[in-house]
């Protein structure tokens, strides 16, 4: 493979932005795809796949590297080295790359590799958490989430079937096939750009992982029913329960965030998702005005993200102990005010895409025993380890309301 000095140029500022300036990974490569328009497909994925690589792997290839938390541009080269070496890629001749000594990164790669927070990449807190937490699931579950996560797509019912979809993405070059009891759900055999698809235009189906899609599936909703969605954010099982209610009944959206729910409102009308209604949370007033009024509620509460880090890989390095703290009182206060829109008989399904118990099975535990919480029974629960599914880590626990 040879090396093109201005994609390997555009790794290096990407890698700067994320290490240095504490941007997002998706959004410093969706920013870098658009840098040069003579750029193929190859190029592009050349960028795309190198600047996560070496985010997924940052902690392995800097001690590799010799270096310290400091990323300097002149650092930066040394990892991208390490990273081209490891892929027996040879090094041009550039004044940014200084000679590398080929056996002994290899060398340090073996001797690092028997060391499971330097063979995962991950920081001593999150090996020793997840170690606490999963016990020896641990470290298939570690290994798992550091693999390229698959593209899932989710067939729009409101519009077409799954059968169908399939037929036309292949019209359009993409291939996907069937995934074992996932209704909806259809993977890609080879990454694309589906958002340029026609199919995709037409709104025809929503990029969604299969954990995420059992989600609105566990709500069991039905058409007809007043269904909120608590924790919308830009929608994705806002608008499958909507499909799911065939459009009918209503589907109240809310959000901290009102530039999610504009988002939302965006893939509504591809969707044809009709029944959908967006509401900004600016005070305690709009959860109180719902109290006792819905039929279902879900609450896919904020989390650690654990469970995604295949597709979110620089969160292994921007996650800090103190935040997880933080979030799982979040967790805790959303459940004991948000349980209380449930009506009589009504249904609520509480969700994480973490993978940690003390954020998912021991939340709902403690719920259980509060004041509002004594109101509802435990139906059943569903935990989704990547290392078993080759999906997202997921939890979700359906209460309903005596």
């Amino acid at each position: 493979m040879r090396l093109h000095r201005n994609l390997v140029f555009a790794v290096i500022d990407g890698l700067n932005d994320i290490f240095n300036e504490g941007a997002y990974a998706d959004k410093v490569v969706q920013k870098l795809l658009k840098r040069d328009k003579r750029w193929g497909s190859r190029d592009r994925s050349f960028v795309a796949e190198t600047v996560y690589d070496i985010v997924r792997w940052k902690r392995l290839y800097s001690e590799i590297a010799g270096i310290s938390e400091h990323y300097s541009r002149e650092n930066l080269w040394k990892i991208f080295a390490v990273w081209a070496t490891l892929r027996g890629i040879t090094l041009p001749d550039w004044k940014q790359i200084i000679p590398t000594p080929t056996r002994r990164i290899k060398g340090r790669f073996d001797e690092l590799s028997n060391t499971r927070k330097f063979r995962e990449s991950i920081p001593d807190w999150m090996d020793e958490l997840g170690e606490k937490e999963l016990g020896a699931k641990w470290d298939k579950e570690i290994h798992a989430l550091n693999q390229q996560a698959p593209v899932v797509l989710r067939a729009n019912s409101l519009k077409i079937s799954r059968d169908k979809l399939r037929g036309i993405l292949e019209d359009e070059n993409i291939d996907t096939e069937f995934i074992n009891g996932y209704s909806s759900a259809l993977q890609l055999t080879e990454r694309a750009n589906v958002f340029s698809t026609e199919a995709f235009k037409k709104g025809y189906f929503e990029v969604q992982d299969a954990s995420s899609q059992l989600v609105a599936d566990f709500l069991e909703v039905k058409p007809g029913q007043r269904v909120v969605d608590t924790c919308a954010g830009a929608g994705g099982k806002t608008l499958h329960l909507a499909a799911l209610m065939e459009n009918k009944g209503q589907v109240i959206a809310m959000d901290i965030y009102s530039n999610k729910l504009k988002e939302l409102k965006r893939r509504a009308r591809r969707a044809g998702a009709h029944n959908i209604e967006p509401r900004t949370i600016e005070s305690t007033k709009d959860i109180k005005k719902l109290y006792g009024k819905a039929d279902r509620v879900l609450i896919d509460a904020p989390c650690s993200g654990l469970g995604v880090l295949s597709r979110n890989p620089d969160a292994k390095w921007k996650l800090q102990p103190e935040f997880l703290e933080k979030i799982k009182q979040t967790q805790s206060e959303i459940l004991e005010s948000y349980s209380k829109m449930v009506k009589s008989g009504g249904k609520l399904v509480y969700a994480t895409c973490s993978i940690l118990p003390s954020e998912n099975q021991n939340q709902v535990k403690a719920f259980l025993t509060t004041e509002i919480g004594k109101d509802f029974i435990f139906v059943k629960d569903k935990k989704v380890l990547c290392s078993e599914s080759g999906f997202d880590g997921f939890y979700m626990a359906l209460l309903e309301r005596k």
